[in-house]
């Protein structure tokens, strides 16, 4: 079969993009299509939204020539601070004295001097991607939806909706919950809606952050405050969906009213900087990671509850894990496509993808209530944890994606 490349990435987003220029360092020629462009997507009001990224993840964006576009924007995390908090103030009023601290000296023998993670803006992070793909010289289709894909024993026919048809070994569903790739493969999913949405604003701050994050959990949901650059903070907030819904459509000061009376006084007056936004949250599994001739990565595999900021990261790993598979068995000649292939992909995922997603389903359920009995056990189990050091350590090596068989890329290493 004539190809128009080796893998088609449907989907340009922080996993897809990254999983492009990993194939074209490791010596494949992707093509990435996306229904939105780039540029696009840099703009402030896209979604709002920051991501806290693993410091594994980081060193992968480092190997794959980020660096210089990326770590001016990046706020290091050098400390989570984890609280049950009691309704109806997150940082002020009494709290149960239940807590965990998570300091990143802690693990600076075994990190090499790494924070905890790295907070960036998601329009900063796609910028870098942007910048990195066009240096690379990865060919984009954007604006382009994907309307179709059929399989045969030779490779992926991917059908765009202005009528062209493009050819591939290989194509990878990187375009979400709602795949068109997932769909075309027949490949099912599982899931659920929490019943939540969460709150997404940009707040500017009085008194310096200090690189300290901080994470309440609250009955209806956790309310986390995520630091940035200059002094700066992203924070969600999660709450039940009717609340969550008149929040964002209060005025500003209204808003502004309830934001101080949640965040509290610890940290000065705060400033909403920009739009508020909000996000449904629900849990959703593919029931499998790959099909004949399709594969699935991100939110396309696996999208999960923000509670623990694992979700974006679970994809970068997934980018990771499936370009070293596709480069490794290229350099074998194997066919990247065949499903002797995907499986070393699936079977390097799987475990780790179903027990954090698990892990976090439970933590969504187990946190996002008052029950009184939950309440004294689950605190009772945050200060045991932080009383265990080797215990701590291990939360926060696994948080930092550094646990584990860790592909090249995770390593900081070159494919």
């Amino acid at each position: 079969m004539s190809s128009d490349a080796d893998v088609i990435i449907a989907g340009a987003g922080m996993a897809g993009a990254t999983l492009a220029l990993a194939l074209k360092q490791g010596g494949l020629e992707p093509l990435l299509i996306d229904p939105v462009i780039f540029d696009d997507q840099l703009a402030p009001s896209f979604d709002g939204r920051a991501s806290a990224i693993a410091y594994a993840n980081f060193r992968q964006w480092r190997a794959l020539g980020l660096a210089p576009d990326i770590e001016p924007h990046a706020q290091r995390i050098e400390q989570i601070l984890v609280t049950d908090a009691t309704a109806p103030g997150a940082a002020s009023g009494a709290r149960l004295p239940f807590f965990l601290r998570f300091d990143s000296d802690e693990i600076a023998d075994r990190s090499d001097g790494e924070p905890l993670g790295y907070l960036l803006e998601n329009r900063r992070t796609r910028a870098a991607l942007a910048a990195a793909v066009a240096r690379a010289g990865i060919t984009v289709l954007a604006p382009a939806r994907v309307s179709g894909v059929s399989f045969d024993a030779a490779g992926a026919h991917v059908a765009l909706a202005d009528g062209r048809v493009l050819k591939a070994p290989l194509v990878v569903g990187a375009e979400g919950r709602f795949s068109p790739v997932r769909e075309a493969a027949a490949i099912g999913s599982i899931g659920w809606d929490y019943g939540q949405t969460g709150v997404v604003a940009t707040v500017r701050m009085a008194r310096p952050h200090e690189g300290v994050a901080h994470e309440y959990f609250l009955p209806g949901g956790p309310f986390a405050i995520l630091p940035l650059t200059d002094n700066r903070a992203s924070l969600v907030w999660t709450e039940k969906t009717d609340r969550a819904k008149a929040l964002v459509a209060a005025r500003p000061e209204i808003f502004h009213a309830h934001l101080a009376r949640r965040f509290g006084a610890f940290l000065g007056e705060v400033t909403v900087e920009g739009p508020v936004f909000a996000y449904p949250l629900g849990l959703q599994l593919a029931e499998r990671f790959y099909a004949p001739r399709a594969v699935l990565l991100g939110d396309a595999a696996h999208g999960n509850h923000p509670i623990a900021g694992q979700g974006l990261n679970m994809g970068l790993k997934g980018a990771a894990a499936l370009a070293q598979v596709l480069v490794d068995a290229h350099r074998l000649g194997e066919d990247i496509g065949s499903e002797v292939v995907l499986e070393r992909y699936a079977q390097w995922r799987r475990f780790d993808t179903v027990i954090l997603s698990a892990g976090m389903d439970a933590f969504v359920h187990l946190f996002s209530n008052d029950n009184p009995l939950l309440r004294i056990a689950r605190g009772i189990g945050m200060s045991v944890v932080n009383r265990i050091a080797p215990a701590r350590k291990m939360f926060m090596q696994e948080a930092g994606g550094a646990l584990g068989d860790l592909p090249r890329l995770l390593r900081g290493e070159a494919l």
